[in-house]
């Protein structure tokens, strides 16, 4: 399908100047019809004791059209978290989406992108304090993995957090080794609770940005429920499932 219709399509994107092809989705569909074709290069493999060889082509080591790539990088990150990053502690999976209005400016601005989520990762922590049941000195850090996804279910636009986090808190001991508390009190109803306060720390960061006037962010704020915003923290991972938490990162990734 590519092959037969991409010089169709970007020649019919180039003649819409509301919405142009960028230039590295071009890149990584041209990209993606060199992969695992001999003629655009490939290594010779020998096998030292039979002396039979092979010849293998070089991959296009795609990040978002070629399915070969992409479930392979899937599948590598979600191993390597696995196996060298997640220690055997319980994790769960918390998606944000914001409102429709607030979505181009956080697909365009990394920088947005990486402010808005300092925000929900502090506001999670606040959860996970008031959860674990002990106190716990200032200190006490959690684990998080972040992922922006870009598109829908329907691949249409829609930037929106998945995140795998640990559920509880780490606390360094005088020795220098790390304890764990787990978060005891914690659910996917009291998850939803603190969307609020999500909702009003984005609203104010997009007002100092200039992005919302006060006025604006005034009006979403009364919106009915939370006006679009959705954080959701149902999934959660045992500490002993590890196929379960390799399962739940190749979904994020």
């Amino acid at each position: 399908m590519v092959q037969h219709h991409l010089n169709t399509f970007l020649a019919q994107a180039e003649a819409d100047e509301i919405r142009p092809v960028r230039y590295w989705t071009e890149r990584e569909f041209r990209q993606y019809l060199t992969c695992g074709i001999l003629a655009y290069g490939f290594a010779r493999a020998r096998c030292g004791d039979c002396h039979q060889g092979r010849l293998i082509a070089f991959s296009c080591k795609g990040r978002g059209v070629c399915p070969s790539c992409t479930n392979r990088r899937m599948a590598e990150v979600a191993a390597h978290l696995r196996d060298r990053v997640i220690p055997r502690v319980p994790v769960r999976q918390w998606v944000l989406s914001v409102p429709k209005r607030l979505r181009p400016a956080l697909a365009r601005d990394p920088d947005l992108a990486g402010a808005v989520l300092r925000i929900l990762l502090r506001v999670i922590h606040r959860a996970l304090r008031d959860t674990v049941g002990v106190p716990l000195p200032d200190e006490a850090r959690l684990g998080a993995v972040p992922f922006l996804h870009r598109f829908g279910s329907a691949l249409n636009p829609h930037p929106h957090f998945h995140l795998a986090v640990t559920d509880g808190l780490f606390i360094k001991e005088p020795d220098g080794s790390l304890v764990f508390h787990p978060a005891r009190r914690l659910d996917a109803e009291t998850a939803r609770s603190v969307t609020p306060i999500v909702q009003r720390r984005v609203l104010r960061l997009y007002v100092r940005r200039g992005l919302l006037t006060r006025a604006e962010a005034d009006d979403m704020l009364r919106w009915r429920g939370t006006g679009g915003f959705s954080l959701d923290g149902s999934v959660r991972v045992a500490a002993h499932d590890r196929a379960g938490l390799e399962r739940l990162l190749r979904y994020c990734a």
